[in-house]
């Protein structure tokens, strides 16, 4: 058997030629189970198989996995008679940065280092040198280490070929993005709200905003459409890409931006499940560097962390996690106790609580002294009004929903940082650690609170996050409180 390989774009292959038994075996070797997929209604329901495919019968499929396409084509005795390669062809080479790169400029008030010269660390450097040596690929760095000031790096350094997309997660990081851009003197818009503004060498954007911007355009509501906004783009720089499994993203990766020749992702935490990384994989390139937080808490560029688990002893039985977790979120005698026990614990510092429900948020502000709840329906001017006051605060507390601080929260001067149920999510539980482990003048160690349950399902995803915290030598001790008897 013969077969004629096909690269149409950056990110694109088709095989041609194969016969449908052979495509059919590689379509299932790119298949990849989501472990949640019983509780969807489509899964119930027989009309989906819980699996995500990346290889389509029709011999479809990503640039990323051609090395594995390649070796399945070989163990089927496949011979490749051609290879058609229809990327245009760049000179992607880059002269290597220093830590000077930036030196010309000055950092703004209210930085660790206000008014000196812009120096890029050492590990910095080191991520935008390995960046330009694999114009396609994707690194880890951990949350606080700085992430935008290398991405303004990249986008300065790649303003030779034409335009640079940068797509964030949210509006609060469209923002914080911008400002760092504008402080090393780059040429740079945002789109997202009310700002549209086009025709920069660099533009930042929520993917959101890119979607809303495709669908007006098809409906005719739009006088330009996404093609036209994307246009002269050159390089794609995504951060926290994390996000990039959401299909959304994926596609806009993988069609609207698929001859971007240059694509960089960066992450505080990669994905453990495959069906994520193959997302990431296929949409954006292999992983060549990883930071991790104890690293640069040993260079002592993050604080220093200790994990208290309480676990409150609960003896309701649920045949569910979504039920068991309205228990434990809801309940008002526990969420007293819970507010008590965070009234005693913010006494050492500012605290950031992060919880799953709007109503536990809502309840928990009405308990906590002179705290404030922050959900996605709050201004982000509102929301940095509340986050620039921890600035002068030595006792403020926050409390917001995961979904809100999983990204783009700032806020260094956190001293306490706990997490109630956090679930067994792995990117949600580095993620939010995250937010507490960034450094200040005055700090560089923090108190993380991990509050949850004996019961069934909480005890599982308890088992799932001490894992987490071995691998992120995250030093942990776990204390059993029968909440009903003990006071605060």
């Amino acid at each position: 058997m013969r077969c004629k390989i096909v690269i149409t774009d950056e990110v694109n292959v088709k095989i041609e030629g194969l016969p449908v038994d052979v495509r059919r075996k590689i379509a299932n070797k790119f298949k990849f189970a989501v472990p949640y997929a019983r509780y969807l209604p489509q899964y119930k329901l027989g009309r989906w198989d819980g699996k995500v495919g990346f290889f389509g019968l029709g011999g479809n499929g990503y640039v990323n996995h051609l090395d594995k396409i390649i070796e399945y084509l070989h163990e089927s005795g496949v011979e490749i008679e051609e290879v058609n390669d229809k990327r245009e062809k760049f000179d992607l080479t880059f002269d290597k940065v220093d830590k000077n790169y930036f030196s010309a400029k000055t950092w703004p008030k209210g930085h660790l280092c206000e008014g000196q010269p812009i120096e890029l660390r050492d590990y910095q450097v080191d991520v935008i040198n390995n960046f330009i040596k694999e114009p396609q690929s994707l690194q880890e760095v951990a949350t606080g280490a700085g992430k935008t000031i290398i991405t303004a790096a990249l986008s300065s350094i790649c303003e030779k070929f034409g335009r640079t997309l940068v797509i964030v997660p949210n509006k609060g990081l469209v923002t914080q993005t911008e400002e760092d851009y504008v402080n090393v003197g780059l040429d740079v818009g945002v789109y997202f709200g009310d700002r549209k503004e086009l025709n920069r060498t660099h533009t930042i954007c929520t993917w959101q905003s890119l979607n809303v911007l495709d669908k007006k355009g098809k409906a005719g509501e739009s006088v330009f459409t996404l093609t036209d906004f994307l246009d002269g783009v050159k390089t794609v720089i995504i951060d926290e890409v994390h996000q990039a499994k959401a299909e959304v993203l994926k596609k806009l990766l993988t069609q609207h931006l698929k001859n971007a020749p240059v694509r960089w992702g960066l992450t505080g935490t990669i994905p453990k499940e495959q069906f994520e990384f193959q997302s990431i994989l296929a949409s954006i390139g292999p992983v060549v560097n990883q930071i991790s937080a104890k690293e640069l808490q040993d260079k002592g560029v993050l604080s220093k962390c200790h994990v208290n688990v309480v676990q409150l002893i609960d003896t309701e039985v649920y045949k569910n996690y979504q039920e068991e977790l309205k228990y434990l979120v809801t309940n008002d005698k526990r969420l007293e106790y819970l507010g008590k026990l965070i009234n005693r614990i913010k006494d050492s510092g500012n605290t950031l609580v992060l919880i799953d429900r709007l109503t536990a948020g809502k309840r928990l502000a009405e308990i906590i002294d002179d705290s404030v709840f922050i959900q996605g329906e709050t201004k982000l001017a509102d929301r940095k009004e509340q986050y620039d006051e921890i600035s002068d605060s030595d006792n403020k507390v926050i409390i917001a929903t995961y979904g809100v601080a999983s990204v783009g929260i700032n806020i260094p001067r956190i001293f306490n940082l706990i997490l109630i149920e956090p679930g067994k999510s792995f990117v949600r539980v580095i993620q939010s650690i995250g937010r507490g482990i960034r450094k200040a003048k005055d700090k560089d160690f923090v108190q993380i609170w991990d509050l949850t349950s004996s019961c069934k399902f909480a005890k599982r995803h308890l088992t799932h996050r001490k894992k987490f915290y071995k691998e992120a030598n995250y030093p942990f001790t776990i204390e059993k409180v029968d909440w009903t008897k003990w006071s605060v």
